[in-house]
């Protein structure tokens, strides 16, 4: 591994991180016996305290025991938005000594099969805007071993009035369901049970988030309690975040990032959620002001997004103190525009649901645009050429293989795909990231894309995601993203789906961006196609879904 990133390591903290030997749950008692009183979420202005949060996630866990039979290891799926209810169920499944799979709530029920089927989980806890989703699969006409359904009405947890814009699943009141094997969410805690011992240890399995890769079914990541404290600790570490924390935490928990980084990290530090079940750029601004917030983790897309608002202006935004996000590049016109408005830099990180979040982060203090930033505590992070698997020199282009804390342990019932995934250095084990980067002279790590997702023109490497960041600057696009099309020249040819900024549909043509990209680019990189289009599809957590626009214009073009 190499040092060159050292020099630039946040100042004063160590480069090895000693962890807690205990399970996530150990964090719940902590920060509720330090702060009883004080605010854990604040919910479209509603607040739920730490010796709230608490006893209601033993009661979830005394339910999940007595009545569901949910014993240590099995598997219970989370299958909500964002919610006080989804942080509730995740440590009432903890607490139960039980394995928390969080299902993306975009999932519908085709989908769903796969989670149930390939967990075996039994139980579930739903939001009631979904359980039309996961109800044919329950019972025994079903015949997948779904017993045991506890479904929740967002609008329990609005007991203050709002002048917020409540999305209005969230303001739906509670529906009265009274199919066999499911309990409204207020009737389970209304039971007053309570759990058994706490029996989870550090190398217990802890959550499953399920991956999709680049084939197949999606395959569950296995973390312990210890891989999911890595990535939590070392958060709240490397940004210097204290008990007064105030975070936005508008990125979707079902997805690492967000349930690392803006849930399970506040939570070990004390620290206050201000949470939204949708992202809404007013609300979200609203929250700001009102709350004081001090953090915010986001995507690239959501902060585009907040900083388009024509009204951003009328908005108080002293109280923040960091952006930070990942998952994709962020757009260096984007980036120099909310520097402009807050003086602050979006601060990227790197990380997938095999490491629980981030195994890179950019140091807060010296912090480069579009970079993935440096190795965290304890991790050995190197660029190995992706066939002959030596590492390259500085500067050139490799695959990133890691050895870390963070990473997952497995694939949940897939030997072959994890020993696929996995390679020994120096006597080391290593997950293949299947993501290409380089390392600058600083010991920088930044992506270059995908391993699978290149586009080969006449022989040239076109890595799309370049193209793309490129293409942000013209003042035109709102959004784009670059694909494979075929071309009987060169075989392949870059095409750009582009969403334009309002003002510009009537005055800006498809060759305007064309010609525009030609200037600004190399000739072979630069976009032969382009296409408007209304919106660009993007998964939960907000990413735009290339790989389906890859594939929908494959099947479109196919000879």
């Amino acid at each position: 591994m190499s040092a060159r990133h050292f020099p630039h390591w946040p100042a004063g903290l160590p480069r090895h991180l000693t962890l807690p030997q205990t399970n996530l749950w150990y964090n719940v008692e902590v920060s509720a016996t330090r702060y009883p009183d004080k605010p854990f979420i604040i919910y479209y202005d509603s607040p739920l305290s730490y010796a709230e949060f608490r006893d209601q996630c033993e009661r979830i866990a005394g339910y999940l025991q007595q009545v569901c039979g949910v014993k240590a290891g099995d598997r219970v799926l989370l299958y909500m938005q964002n919610s006080p209810q989804w942080v509730l169920a995740y440590y009432g499944i903890l607490r139960a000594n039980a394995v928390v799979v969080p299902i993306n709530p975009m999932n519908r029920t085709d989908e769903l099969q796969h989670y149930v089927r390939d967990s075996g989980a039994s139980t579930a806890l739903v939001a009631q805007e979904l359980y039309p989703q996961i109800a044919p699969l329950q019972g025994p006409a079903a015949g997948l071993g779904l017993q045991h359904l506890m479904v929740a009405a967002y609008s329990d947890y609005l007991h203050t009035g709002t002048d917020l814009a409540v999305p209005p699943f969230v303001a739906a009141p509670r529906e009265p369901l009274q199919q066999p094997g499911v309990t409204l969410w207020s009737d389970m805690l209304q039971r007053q049970l309570r759990p058994g011992p706490l029996t989870a240890g550090p190398d217990d399995l802890c959550v499953m988030p399920y991956t999709s890769g680049t084939t197949g079914q999606p395959k569950g990541c296995m973390h312990t309690h210890r891989s999911a404290m890595s990535t939590l600790v070392g958060g709240v570490q490397w940004f210097g975040r204290t008990q007064d924390a105030v975070y936005l935490s508008v990125l979707p928990f079902f997805h690492v990032t967000g349930m690392s980084g803006s849930m399970n990290g506040p939570l070990f530090a004390g620290a206050t959620l201000v949470l939204l079940s949708r992202w809404d750029r007013d609300v979200a601004a609203q929250s700001v002001q009102r709350h004081r917030v001090g953090i915010w983790q986001a995507i690239s897309t959501m902060v585009v997004d907040f900083l388009s608002n024509p009204r951003l202006s009328e908005y108080d935004l002293s109280s923040l103190q960091g952006v930070r996000g990942g998952g994709a590049a962020m757009p260096e016109a984007i980036a120099k525009k909310l520097k402009d408005l807050t003086g602050l830099d979006y601060v990227e990180g790197y990380g997938m649901s095999e490491t629980l979040a981030a195994t890179h982060i950019n140091p807060p203090q010296r912090p480069k645009p579009q970079c993935l930033g440096i190795p965290v505590f304890d991790v050995d992070a190197r660029v190995l050429d992706p066939l002959t698997l030596q590492e390259v020199p500085q500067g050139e282009t490799g695959e990133i293989v890691v050895h870390a804390p963070q990473v997952m342990q497995g694939y949940w019932r897939q030997p072959q795909a994890t020993a696929e995934s996995f390679i020994e250095l120096d006597g080391r084990r290593f997950l293949r990231t299947g993501d290409l980067a380089y390392v600058d002279q600083d010991g920088y790590f930044f992506m270059v894309d995908r391993l699978k997702r290149m586009i080969n023109a006449s022989g040239y490497k076109v890595w799309p995601a370049e193209v793309e960041a490129l293409m942000y600057r013209h003042p035109a696009i709102h959004e784009a993203c670059v694909i494979a099309a075929r071309d009987e020249k060169r075989g392949e040819t870059v095409k750009a789906l582009v969403v334009l900024k309002d003002g510009a549909r009537d005055s800006v043509s498809p060759q305007d961006i064309i010609t525009w990209a030609h200037e600004h680019m190399a000739a072979y990189k630069s976009p032969r196609i382009v296409e408007f289009v209304t919106a660009l599809p993007k998964s939960g957590s907000g990413k735009i879904l290339w790989r389906e626009l890859q594939e929908q214009e494959l099947a479109r073009t196919a000879p």
